[in-house]
């Protein structure tokens, strides 16, 4: 039998993500920040070719990235509260980090294994800021696939997209456990 890491498993079995509108300051600093997009950037990634990146938001980018959603918002004709909700997604967060997935070429790595790992990436750095102890929130909503505000707002090429919005900051409180799956109802086992 392999050898356990039970604290590792006792945190995968019981992690739980904070709510975006429960974290406030302070988020982790440059320091911190550094070890949690390391320990992301550890993520399986079928021929090396890191089809992701990141850019880390803070202070007046988030306030912008706010007012940029709530200008395309309008211009797209949104629902106020549609608008209001991904603007304050932005202007509220203490730090948010966007995974950027950005393909690469290849005639050997699909770009769906790209995708799939960038969302891993996602993944890791949740998981990673939370045995950091911090709390973090993995986001989307519109504007990561409103192709004119990727590239206006944040400068992305045409290839790229947000696999995701990573909000990290210090929790207010702890939310209650969700409903998780039933996994004798998801699994089959095949053994022939």
């Amino acid at each position: 039998m392999p050898e356990t890491n039970q604290a590792a498993l006792d945190f995968l079995l019981t992690r739980r993500s904070r709510p975006a509108k429960t974290l406030t300051t302070p988020a982790p600093d440059a320091d911190a920040l550094m070890t949690l997009l390391t320990a992301a950037a550890r993520t399986p990634d079928h021929g090396k070719l890191e089809p992701w990146r990141f850019i880390v938001l803070q202070d007046q980018a988030l306030i912008r990235l706010g007012e940029a959603a709530a200008t395309r918002g309008n211009a797209l004709g949104l629902e106020p509260d549609k608008i209001d909700k991904i603007a304050q997604m932005f202007a509220n967060a203490p730090l948010s980090v966007a995974v950027i997935a950005a393909p690469k070429p290849s005639d050997k790595i699909p770009q769906i294994e790209q995708t799939l790992s960038a969302g891993a990436v996602c993944l890791a750095l949740l998981n990673a800021a939370l045995a950091a102890g911090w709390g973090a929130n993995w986001l989307t909503g519109w504007t990561a696939f409103d192709r004119p505000f990727l590239t206006e707002a944040l400068g992305l090429a045409e290839h790229e997209f947000v696999a995701g919005f990573i909000h990290l900051g210090t929790e207010t409180s702890t939310p209650p456990d969700r409903p998780r799956p039933d996994i004798a109802a998801i699994t089959d086992w095949v053994a022939q």
